[in-house]
């Protein structure tokens, strides 16, 4: 009688699953390419003493990065504070206005061209104004697409990076709107469809709704829902618990 044999599992065979130079690229690219890209556009100046405005902060590991997006306000009925940018232009004409919020979108598409040309991306750059802001667009790039999903995170990244592009090359800081493959209008009405849930469920019943904690971008969609309808929100909370509350009306 023969002893048992411990079994032996067999060799897994390696994955020779080829990927194109493009997607094994793209993302490694970006993240070991970009920083090269933003310092020839002129991170490095920023990091060697340029005011606090124009530096790239170093925050604490537990300290929120906070985009500089939308103007969360905290009373929705009231007009925005001024930022500022806006003391920095104060007096322009509209004339002045409209080009230099179009020579910040010029620099940007620049910037970015550039740097899809380092990661070997393909993509289109529409630039236009929308209201007081300069607005750039990436069209056609299916891997930043996938690689910008489900957070926006790049693109909120790819936005600081122009936008410092932009200060760099203008002195003025600037408040310019990145979107990739209509992601951001995407985004904005998902959260509209959230918001207006909430708002039937304050207008229904007697309590405040509170919201899952949002960015500054996507707490400011759901005040402007909640004041079209007649309604009343806040912002309470801090740091990445920050969140909005809608109150059913008085």
């Amino acid at each position: 009688m023969t002893e048992n044999q411990p079994e032996i599992a067999p060799e897994t065979a390696p994955d020779t699953t080829e990927e194109t130079p493009q997607e094994v690229g793209a993302e490694s690219a970006l993240d070991a390419r970009e920083l090269s890209a933003a310092r020839e556009a002129g991170a490095e100046t920023a990091e060697a003493g340029a005011t606090e405005e124009g530096r790239l902060v170093e925050a604490d590991a537990d300290e929120e990065q906070v985009p500089l997006d939308e103007d969360d306000d905290e009373d929705p009925s009231q007009p925005p504070a001024a930022t500022d940018a806006d003391d920095e232009h104060a007096g322009e004409s509209r004339e002045d206005r409209l080009k230099r919020l179009e020579e910040e979108g010029d620099i940007a598409a620049d910037y970015l061209e550039e740097l899809l040309d380092i990661a070997d991306l393909d993509g289109d750059i529409d630039i236009d104004v929308d209201g007081d802001r300069a607005s750039v667009e990436i069209r056609g790039s299916e891997q930043l697409s996938r690689l910008n999903k489900p957070k926006g995170e790049l693109m909120d990244a790819l936005q600081e990076l122009s936008r410092l592009a932009v200060q760099t090359r203008t002195g003025n800081r600037s408040r310019l709107m990145l979107d990739i493959d209509g992601f951001r209008a995407e985004h904005r009405s998902s959260l509209e469809e959230l918001a207006a849930q909430a708002v039937a469920e304050a207008t229904s019943g007697s309590e405040p709704v509170p919201m899952r904690p949002m960015n500054p971008f996507e707490r400011k969609v759901v005040h402007d829902v909640a004041k079209r309808e007649g309604l009343r929100s806040e912002s309470e909370g801090e740091g990445k618990g920050r969140h909005v509350v809608i109150f059913p009306a008085s």
